[in-house]
């Protein structure tokens, strides 16, 4: 159950200048993205701008990007909420639609115990048994970190099928390795850390830099995978000032600015967030630069 791949693309959310979903270049975005190395879509997450996007218009991209990539790529619907009713409500409802999994976020603000991260996630596999779930620990935005401890204890769960780990912390990532079935899934959930993490037995990655680099992402992973170490190391350490540079300010602002250089009208970002200054705007087109993707 839920195999989705190396790449899976954290896309972006399109908007129009009026501040409205731009479903039209979503769809063109995701077909371009998945014929250039992208396994798997993953619809509002984080870089999808899910906390500023109602639940209408999330169930509405859902749509969207099914048809666009239909046949071509699997979906992974983000439904996750600090609220678990909530979670569960969006979680039903996507897959009634036929997304291929859902990714479902640690409770953010209300610092839910380990018990509670527990209960939570294991409410929304039971009340959708045949969809796969993807766990994201991402505790840099959450406020709470998601144990190795009950990362084992969920992935005792049929339909818990992998993580998307988002800590940064290489230990945690090798201890819940050690501790769960070699058939559950670790994402990395930082393009810097895919290559070590491939090392302590990732399966690949949630990426931002995939909407620049999938196929080169591609590479490096299947590289990595048939015994060709220094082809991975060497491809990761080109890519490497493009994986910072899209993190110079928060994402997606510096994913959305290059896709908006090669010619994407993927519009702004909503506010709270905010446009990148002049200066990083700057070191981000030199990089797009030196890499050939302008």
């Amino acid at each position: 159950m839920g195999d989705f791949g190396t790449i899976l693309t954290a896309m972006i959310t399109p908007f129009k200048t009026d501040g409205n979903v731009n479903y039209e270049v979503a769809g063109k975005l995701a077909a371009h993205l998945v014929d250039n190395g992208t396994d798997t879509l993953v619809v509002c997450g984080t870089t999808g701008e899910s906390p500023t996007l109602s639940w209408d218009e999330e169930y509405q991209l859902f749509v969207e990007v099914l048809q666009a990539v239909a046949g071509k790529a699997q979906v992974i619907a983000g439904c996750g909420s600090n609220s678990t009713t909530e979670a569960i409500a969006a979680t039903q409802k996507a897959a009634r639609i036929g997304v291929h999994g859902s990714l479902q976020v640690v409770p953010y603000y209300n610092k839910p115990p380990q018990a509670g991260l527990y209960q939570h996630f294991q409410a929304i596999a039971q009340a959708c048994p045949d969809l796969p779930m993807l766990l994201y620990n991402v505790p840099g935005r959450t406020g709470q970190n998601l144990s190795p401890e009950t990362v084992v204890q969920l992935a005792q769960i049929d339909n818990i099928v992998g993580i998307k780990e988002a800590s940064g912390n290489l230990d945690q990532a090798s201890e819940i390795r050690r501790l769960t079935p070699q058939e559950f899934q670790i994402y990395a959930g930082d393009d810097s850390l895919t290559l070590p993490l491939l090392a302590i037995g990732a399966k690949g990655v949630v990426s931002v830099a995939s909407h620049l680099v999938g196929n080169q992402l591609k590479q490096m992973i299947s590289s990595f995978n048939i015994g060709k170490i220094q082809v991975a190391t060497e491809i990761h350490l080109q890519l490497f000032p493009l994986f910072k540079a899209l993190f110079l300010t928060t994402n997606p602002i510096p994913v959305k600015q290059a896709l908006k250089l090669q010619g994407w009208e993927v519009g702004s970002v909503r506010s709270p967030l905010w446009e990148a200054d002049t200066e990083i705007c700057q070191k981000l087109e030199a990089v797009l630069h030196k890499l050939s993707l302008l």
